[in-house]
């Protein structure tokens, strides 16, 4: 049972980090590392920088997210993401899935169904 309940949640990050993601952008642009550290401590999400890299890229890619590179005093270059119109789109899309799941969820819970 074990197995299952860890590949479920596997899963379920993977879809959920997506969503973070964005809606951390939204608030303001952000530097790759500082990204890391506004989502590593959130409950459950397991953010690292080997599993957050490759997601911007891919959000890049896709449309989702900007990208550009400044000059820092502190060391080598950053990469700043935003995110684009498309991306505040897609997160909004996002946003009202995710209230209907839950308010799903709460009906079943209420009902019984849901432990």
């Amino acid at each position: 049972m074990n197995d299952y309940f860890d590949n479920w949640t596997v899963q379920v990050r993977k879809g959920l980090l997506d969503l973070c993601v964005l809606s951390a952008l939204a608030e303001k642009e952000r530097y790759g590392y500082e990204l890391v550290k506004t989502l590593v401590d959130l409950p459950g999400l397991g953010v690292t920088e080997g599993t957050l890299y490759p997601l911007l890229s891919r959000l890049r890619v896709q449309g989702l997210v900007t990208a550009r590179l400044e000059e820092s005093p502190e060391g080598p270059a950053r990469k700043y993401y935003a995110l684009s119109s498309a991306g505040r789109e897609v997160l909004g899309l996002m946003q009202q899935y995710m209230d209907g799941l839950n308010q799903g969820a709460r009906i079943l819970r209420k009902r019984g169904a849901i432990a």
